[in-house]
Order: C-alpha cells, then sequence, then structure tokens
C-alpha cells in the first residue's frame, strides 16, 4: 500500500479520534467538490510529470507506479460523491465505455 504525502480536501477536515476513527466535521458539498477535484488534479499531474533519468528495472518500476497512480486519481476523480448521514459515499462507474 502506497501512502501519499498530499493532504486532501478530506484529511483537512478530519482528525483521528481514539480508537482509530475518524471524525469529520464542517464536511459539506463544497468539500466533495475539493475532494474530486484535487484527485483529477493529481491525474493529470501524474500524465504530464517527466521521466527521471533511470533505467532498467528501476525504470519500469516507475513507470508501473506512475500509471497505478493515475488510475487510482481518475477514478476518484471521476466518482459520483455523496453525503447521507456523515458516510461518504463515492460512486465510481467502472462499466467499459461505448466509445
Amino acid at each position: 500500500m502506497r501512502v501519499h504525502q498530499r493532504r486532501s480536501a478530506l484529511v483537512a477536515l478530519c482528525r483521528t479520534r481514539s480508537g482509530g476513527t475518524l471524525e469529520c466535521a464542517g464536511f459539506d458539498e463544497a468539500a466533495l467538490v475539493a475532494l474530486l477535484h484535487v484527485n483529477s488534479s493529481l491525474a493529470e499531474a501524474v500524465q504530464r510529470r517527466g521521466l527521471p533519468p533511470i533505467e532498467g528495472p528501476e525504470r519500469q518500476r516507475f513507470l508501473d507506479a506512475a500509471r497505478i497512480d493515475f488510475q487510482d486519481f481518475a477514478m476518484l476523480g471521476d466518482a459520483t460523491a455523496t453525503l447521507e448521514d456523515g458516510i461518504l459515499r463515492l460512486e465510481i462507474d467502472l462499466r467499459a465505455s461505448d466509445s
């Protein structure tokens, strides 16, 4: 599991309570929009970033990690988010597109 160092809109509004559960105060529609926008922006950044001067197996590992990063961020950025009764639900359509 990779851990990204960027703070998202969600992390900025939440704190960890005793027992490891998250408590999020003030999370509203604007925060949902920001959360999805951050992930769309990260997906675009992954596509634009250059390839560092690496060779061999390390180069392939970098390319594989970039592909997975892009997929993760793009899926979250394309999600439909709803917040009902304190439950954040991200809906991601994984069906093949007709295009």
